[in-house]
């Protein structure tokens, strides 16, 4: 027994001997960059995966947000988001975003095919994952803003258009390589590309699909119509946090050496979405001279949203400022909206679309060419350069998602319809689209 030990332990040296002397000779240089490559991947599959569960932070915070009736209907839109945004990013999206092309779309790689990695240390399909999840987000913001009367199938069209063609148009414009990222437009993680792209969306479609029934009464005044399960939309916002150190950290692509970027973005992350939520609790507070817990929770979604695109860019203490002032927008906004009869259901269109603009803004006021700018923000003294393109990109944004949104849901509307009826409407999505309740036991449905 102990000579066929003895054997064994020969053989296994002598299979393993080459492979330690090639090792002891392997260059260190590209031994590094090989595990530097593995690290990338590992960390940006990661945020990907974190990206990817801030679909189930919508999903609770829409469906918290809105009555009982249309709970179901609001999840399966939200579910549907990600599966119309995987296929429409995988067939056109990323050739259209990341494609060789010219200023304003890529031309090439549909289908993946002869596709490359935007950046050289993430394999393809890694990268690929990470901005799909992205293109899956801006689509699920629109689902809350139309929530309550949007038929279906009117919303998978919407879906698959704007995951396929819409918001890679602009991710092109921004991180493709194109027209604004040619003139040093700054968006580090998405406040312009994702959330002013969802937020614009959400308006001109809700704009166009019209109030709820009952939201406005005939002298103008708004009705409450209170969401059903609070303690569920806080759930979602937890979610959301939580992936959003995905979002704005994982849009490194990369573990800088020193950890130094990754963990100053994560910070100015959770800080600004704690400041945003408190200066929404105030900002209320001082307006209906109630607590409300609703918008606080948007104010913590309104920091996040703000701090998405100059995360990189700037310290703690203006993550912080750029949190206060989206918790005041948001609540602002919101009350802004009832006033023109705009009907939100869950205040996309303040967290997203107001917020979004504000954190690019925020790039050029509060930037530093240190951190990685082109330009020195505002109050660094330097001037208005950098804010000046960043109001352009956010400006030419804003004009092209209205125009061609617009376009798309007016198209919808003439078609297929965009609005469910009337009766549907009073009986609740639930039933008239899916055939189901979210909380059976309540009605019998014949």
């Amino acid at each position: 027994m102990k000579r066929m030990k003895i054997s064994v332990f020969i053989f296994l040296l002598a299979v393993a001997l080459p492979s330690i002397l090639m090792a002891g000779e392997a260059d260190p240089a590209s031994t590094n960059e090989t595990l530097q490559i593995a690290i990338n991947t590992i960390w940006v599959l990661l945020a990907a995966f974190l990206v990817f569960f801030m679909q189930a932070g919508f999903g609770m915070v829409e469906s918290g947000f809105i009555r009982a009736k249309n709970t179901s209907n609001i999840l399966t839109k939200n579910f549907l988001d990600f599966c119309m945004a995987s296929l429409g990013f995988f067939m056109f999206g990323y050739a259209i975003m990341f494609g060789t092309g010219n200023d304003f779309l890529g031309l090439s790689g549909w289908f993946l095919i002869d596709a490359k990695s935007a950046t050289g240390d993430v394999p393809l399909f890694a990268y690929w994952l990470f901005q799909a999840a992205f293109c899956g987000a801006a689509a699920t913001i629109v689902a809350g803003g139309m929530a309550e009367r949007m038929k279906f199938p009117a919303y998978l069209i919407y879906s698959f258009i704007i995951s396929a063609f819409i918001y890679p148009l602009v991710g092109h414009w921004i991180w493709g390589g194109g027209w604004l990222a040619a003139m040093n437009f700054a968006d580090f993680a998405g406040s312009t590309v994702v959330h002013t792209v969802g937020g614009m969306a959400a308006l001109i479609g809700t704009i166009l699909l019209k109030p709820r029934i009952g939201k406005y009464r005939k002298d103008g005044s708004a009705n409450l119509i209170a969401g059903h399960n609070i303690p569920l939309a806080s759930l979602g916002v937890f979610i959301l946090w939580f992936g959003w150190f995905g979002f704005n950290a994982g849009s490194t692509i990369a573990v800088d050496p020193s950890g130094e970027l990754i963990s100053r973005i994560a910070m100015n992350t959770s800080i600004a979405a704690a400041a945003g939520g408190i200066a929404a609790l105030v900002t209320v507070w001082i307006k209906v001279k109630k607590a409300d817990l609703s918008m606080t929770m948007n104010g913590a979604l309104a920091g996040l949203v703000a701090i998405t695109a100059p995360c990189a860019y700037v310290d703690p203490w203006a993550a912080i400022v750029i949190g206060i002032i989206g918790g005041v927008i948001v609540v602002l906004g919101a009350f802004f909206l009832d006033k023109i009869h705009v009907d939100d259901p869950v205040g996309a269109v303040p967290v997203h679309g107001f917020c979004g603009i504000w954190g690019t803004l925020a790039v050029g006021i509060f930037g530093q060419e240190a951190l990685g700018l082109a330009n020195q923000g505002l109050i660094y003294g330097g001037g208005f350069a950098q804010l000046g393109i960043q109001a352009l990109g956010s400006l030419a944004t804003i004009v092209f998602i209205v125009v061609a949104m617009g376009t798309v849901f007016k198209l919808i509307d003439l078609t297929i319809g965009l609005r469910v009826s009337r009766e549907e409407e009073y009986r609740g999505l639930d039933i008239g689209e899916h055939g189901m309740q979210s909380y059976s036991g309540f009605q019998i449905i014949d």
